[in-house]
């Protein structure tokens, strides 16, 4: 039995991974269901762009962009003649930075010539735990309605209950907190409107919420203020978290009638004591954002 590129399209537009192909020049030929679904980018849009057009714009966890050359998985796996594997973090077409794990072979012609490359990538965030929490709890007047994310009421509930549990059991392990603030958001509502500040505010919501680990909560303080309660970690993991969240939000951005939009946050970051209260964790957190502030912006502080 013969079959066609009918055919084989279908079984790729029904698997679960995405799936996309390119030429020796990174020009995009191919682009299947399950990439559209987690990009936000349909087939036609994608379809004839190369991978280094600003669309998808991968970058590593320091939110360098990889796609200037040699440092890009599909040039590398086409070069070395190799499966390549790596975490990267590429846009959604709404602005936001997703985590995927991506597969990059090459492509060969009849004659042993590398023609291209086929790319597997995965969403690679906690299963998008963050997303999966807050579907339970929309009933219960937890979430914010305009970023998705959990409001300061529900925030406020699981900073207390960590703060229960370090006080109440001796084997409990240390939290971290980080008081995160949108930096110059005035100034985009100012001169974009409140419609693009709100979409500012779910993109960085979005990129922060998909970046956290499984057991991590993120939620909305109030305003362009942003509070995530990080489990078990120190100083070092607490500002490597607080580090990759600033570097990805960094790099998200999204597109209006006036060009694009891009938003930078400011963190302080510290780790919970025994005995203190909510109030006092807060106020150090806030302290030290406001250090980040003063230091030039888009910048974190531990303390």
């Amino acid at each position: 039995m013969e079959y066609g590129n009918d055919f084989f399209k279908k079984i790729l537009d029904s698997l679960y991974d995405s799936v996309y192909f390119c030429d020796k020049e990174r020009k995009i030929t191919y682009w299947n269901k399950a990439a559209e679904k987690l990009t936000g980018y349909t087939a036609n849009e994608i379809t004839g762009t190369h991978c280094w057009d600003q669309k998808l714009v991968h970058t590593n966890i320091k939110g360098e962009n990889l796609c200037g050359g040699a440092t890009c998985p599909a040039v590398r796996a086409m070069k070395e003649k190799t499966l390549v594997e790596e975490e990267i973090y590429l846009r959604h077409k709404d602005g936001h930075r997703i985590p995927v794990l991506t597969r990059i072979s090459p492509i060969y012609d009849e004659g042993g010539n590398v023609t291209g490359a086929v790319e597997i990538f995965s969403d690679n965030s906690a299963k998008m735990s963050a997303f999966a929490q807050i579907e339970k709890l929309e009933k219960l007047a937890f979430i914010d309605e305009l970023t998705g994310i959990g409001n300061r009421r529900y925030t406020e509930i699981k900073i207390g209950a960590k703060l229960a549990e370090t006080e109440r059991y001796a084997w409990a392990r240390e939290f971290g907190l980080l008081f995160m603030d949108i930096d110059r958001f005035k100034q985009v509502n100012d001169v974009y409107g409140h419609d693009t500040g709100d979409g500012v505010l779910k993109m960085v919501a979005k990129t922060l919420a998909s970046n956290l680990r499984s057991d991590d909560f993120i939620g909305r303080w109030g305003g362009e203020e942003f509070v995530a309660v990080i489990t078990d970690t120190d100083n070092k993991s607490l500002y490597g978290i607080a580090e990759k969240l600033r570097a990805l939000v960094s790099q998200s951005s999204f597109t209006t009638d006036r060009g694009s939009v891009s938003a930078t946050i400011s963190a302080g970051a510290t780790v919970a004591k025994r005995g203190e209260t909510m109030e006092q964790l807060i106020k150090r957190a806030d302290r030290l954002m406001y250090e980040s502030k003063s230091s030039g912006r888009n910048f974190v502080t531990i303390g």
